[in-house]
């Protein structure tokens, strides 16, 4: 069996070094338009130039998004876009729209296309169309399940990769094609604005009462109606690949670094130790389980993998966010103390307990002996985000190292 390539989302040069790191081998991205996640922070030419570097000199590979629903007005900036690209040169370009895939053929005939899951690509069908064109990579629709990718697999050509969503946010919209936030706030989520109102609280009005509100309820679980559980396969990696997708893609091109670290290092461990040997991946089962839940996340579902998500696949009690850690940095240096640099992200004090997270898959509880600011002199605590901190902990971290804390 091929071993699947693991894709890691990546907002901005922190992430992304993040995801490199941790164990990504390929690390998806978006520019400064044409994109999904236009309130991500997205990168800059100079930065994507850079990403690109690093990456292939690591042999990893940087997709670049250009996956838009694009209008007329938009063609002419797409024309410009991929002319950038073709400069920049990444390993692939993620396309959802015919009109964009055709002028990136047509201004970038040397890099490989990607079709968006945002095509609703739900059939083997479908897969060879846009093979025909010159597509090397489908993402399948979130809406399929393991048995309907095995079957696409088994009806397309070897050589045509098959990429899928293993983890992350789900939308409630067919493909992510959501009108709601255009309808309600004027934001097309298909231009990359999205305002997310699916995580937004609704009621019933009926319409010879008007501004008498009745709130939905299901057995008293809540008025969240829309809001879906996040997807996570980590439990089921043998299932994955035994379906024959080439890529697990990690959604979360809004997430911090915490994220992409943790993600990125569960998946490429429970990855690696499946094809080690089965046994070890079933025997480690347990710290994937509990590793993949410590950053920013909602309750895990399957998705649509084993069938028609039902009730349970829905969070009905709010719309918030669990948070078993917060993230405080990423080590960018070390002094001639033995002080770790870094950009201070969550406030954080002498005589802290803080981890040390490592991306060989060791954390190293340590405490916080010192705290040195470039602006203040040395400080009792770090209250101040993205403050450049010197910290001297009871053991001294690495550069690239993440450190975390536990809430309290």
């Amino acid at each position: 069996m091929k071993k699947p390539e693991l894709l890691i989302p990546a907002k901005g040069p922190e992430e992304f070094n993040t995801a490199i790191n941790f164990g990504a081998d390929a690390v998806y991205v978006g520019y400064e338009t044409m994109g999904l996640r236009s309130g991500a922070r997205n990168f800059k030419e100079e930065e994507l130039k850079e990403a690109v570097a690093l990456a292939h000199k690591n042999n990893k590979k940087v997709y670049v998004t250009a996956n838009i629903i694009a209008h007329n007005r938009d063609l002419r900036e797409a024309e410009d876009y991929f002319r950038r690209m073709k400069e920049i040169r990444p390993d692939a370009l993620l396309i959802a729209d015919p009109g964009m895939f055709l002028l990136a053929k047509e201004i970038c005939p040397e890099t490989e296309l990607h079709i968006s899951t945002q095509a609703n690509n739900t059939n083997y069908k479908t897969v060879l169309f846009w093979t025909s064109l010159g597509a090397k990579r489908v993402v399948t629709a979130r809406e399929l399940s393991l048995d309907e990718i095995k079957e696409i697999r088994e009806n397309i050509p070897s050589d045509t990769e098959i990429e899928s969503f293993v983890h992350g946010s789900m939308c409630i919209s067919y493909s992510g094609r959501c009108l709601l936030s255009n309808y309600f706030t004027g934001r097309d989520a298909n231009h990359g604005e999205c305002t997310h109102p699916c995580r937004w609280r609704y009621a019933v009005a009926e319409e010879t009462r008007p501004g008498q509100f009745l709130p939905v309820e299901e057995n008293e679980r809540g008025t969240f109606i829309f809001n879906s559980k996040d997807l996570c396969m980590i439990g089921h990696i043998p299932e994955l690949v035994k379906a024959g997708i080439d890529s697990f893609k990690v959604e979360g091109r809004m997430k911090t670094a915490l994220y992409v670290a943790v993600t990125a290092r569960t998946y490429r461990k429970a990855i690696d130790d499946y094809f080690e040997s089965p046994e070890k991946y079933e025997a480690n089962l347990p710290w994937y389980l509990s590793e993949i839940g410590k950053c920013t996340t909602r309750d895990f579902c399957t998705g649509f993998y084993f069938g028609r998500p039902d009730e349970s696949a829905y969070v009905y009690s709010g719309s918030t966010y669990f948070q078993e850690y917060v993230y405080l940095g990423t080590v960018e240096d070390t002094d001639s103390r033995g002080r770790a640099l870094f950009h201070q992200k969550n406030k954080f004090s002498v005589g802290d307990r803080v981890e040390i997270m490592k991306p060989d898959g060791n954390d190293i509880e340590v405490s916080v002996k010192s705290l040195y600011s470039e602006e203040r002199g040395e400080v009792e605590s770090a209250p101040h985000p993205k403050e450049l901190i010197a910290a001297e902990f009871s053991t001294a971290p690495e550069k690239g190292d993440l450190i975390r804390i536990k809430q309290k």
